[in-house]
């Protein structure tokens, strides 16, 4: 190769390699950025008879219970009755009542604003975290065995009331709580999402504040990122040791695999997670090994119940997969239930009771030493 066409080489080298540092960079900044959009991308086609009509979409085809929410509005739908010329009936089953033309989304959470709207009765408290008090939901209970629900990236304590009414059938207080940059609590100083990094420490206020109220045990149950958070709690607080039982559901539980799924999601090229990653590690000191779960399994390892869905777009199934393979060699007794068909968190969606039955059975296993030894 001549020097000119060497010199040519190496500026569309640098040039090719800048152009993948700035989507790296712009990438990394989409991940951590702490504002939350909500998007509409379905339509409502028409409301009669006690039911809605959706334009057809890989989403409006999902199976089971869901909430369907506009800008103003939700909604309670059930499963889909028809499909027929590009049109999803499904009957509404409550809430208020779409009019054709809205822009909606199907939303797994199916009720607002609060336990209320469960018909359960709950107190409005503050935990006290490293950066100030962060608003949580406290729903009373008769046993000293208390939950505390984490919800995920993006979401809000409203993730949580779909199981509410059956821990509360179990006796279990239940604190659902919020953490740094949800919206609902403080922010971080640095005003980014540390992905679980940081998070852990409101977890680890809300333990305290539930321990100081009577708690003698904790269960904690955490949707998607708050896999991670929890996980990170598992590993690095000294109030882990108070934890029988966790609950995941769709956890995030190897950042770097989830990070891969989303970008083939957004058709990136295959070489920018690696990319992104790092300039994400160095611009909040991350370390991500250490939300490799099965690599690096967290130093306290509660009997877990983890449950995914296996067409799940925003959190791979096959992480959970693999970290159900690998927990017998962990010294991990962690029961896996996958289920089929299902988006991100939907499984309780796809059949309320099932999902449900499982997670009480295994509570109620789980916690039956210290109901038979006479503690509540």
């Amino acid at each position: 190769m001549t020097v000119v066409g060497r010199l040519a080489a190496a500026s569309a080298g640098v040039g090719i390699g800048a152009g993948l540092g700035g989507i790296g960079w712009f990438y990394s900044g989409v991940l951590l950025d702490t504002r939350r959009e909500v998007v509409y991308p379905e339509r409502v086609l028409g409301v009669t008879r006690g039911a809605v009509s959706l334009a057809e979409s890989r989403l409006t085809r999902q199976p089971g219970t869901w909430g369907l929410r506009w800008a103003g509005g939700l909604a309670r739908v059930g499963p889909v009755s028809a499909v027929v010329d590009g049109a999803v009936r499904r009957p509404l089953l409550g809430g208020d009542v779409p009019v054709a033309g809205t822009a909606a989304v199907l939303d797994t959470g199916p009720w607002d604003p609060d336990p209320a709207a469960r018909g359960l009765a709950f107190d409005d408290v503050d935990v006290p975290t490293p950066l100030g008090p962060a608003p949580a939901w406290l729903v009373p209970g008769g046993s000293d065995t208390w939950v505390v629900a984490v919800h995920g990236r993006g979401g809000s304590r409203r993730e949580a009331l779909r199981v509410l009414p059956a821990l509360h059938a179990l006796g279990l207080p239940v604190l659902v709580v919020s953490y740094r940059n949800d919206g609902d609590a403080p922010a971080s100083p640095d005003r980014r999402d540390h992905l679980g990094d940081a998070e852990w420490e409101d977890v680890e206020a809300a333990v305290r504040f539930a321990r100081e109220r009577g708690a003698r045990r904790i269960v904690l149950y955490g949707w998607s990122m708050g896999g991670a958070i929890t996980g990170a709690f598992l590993d690095r607080s000294a109030e882990a040791a108070d934890v029988v039982a966790v609950v995941w559901d769709a956890p995030l539980v190897d950042w770097r695999a989830t990070l891969r799924l989303q970008a083939r999601n957004r058709r990136l090229p295959p070489g920018l997670t690696p990319l992104a990653t790092a300039i994400t590690s160095r611009r909040i000191r991350i370390d991500f090994d250490r939300f490799d779960l099965r690599r690096r399994p967290p130093a306290v390892r509660p009997p877990t119940l983890l449950v995914h869905t296996d067409d799940d777009t925003a959190v791979p199934v096959s992480a959970s997969r693999a970290l159900a393979a690998a927990a017998p060699g962990l010294d991990w007794a962690l029961r896996y239930v996958e289920v089929a068909g299902l988006e991100h968190t939907a499984a309780w969606n796809a059949d309320p009771a099932a999902y449900e039955e499982t997670v009480t059975s295994f509570l109620s296993e789980v916690l039956a030493p210290w109901r038979r030894d006479g503690t509540r």
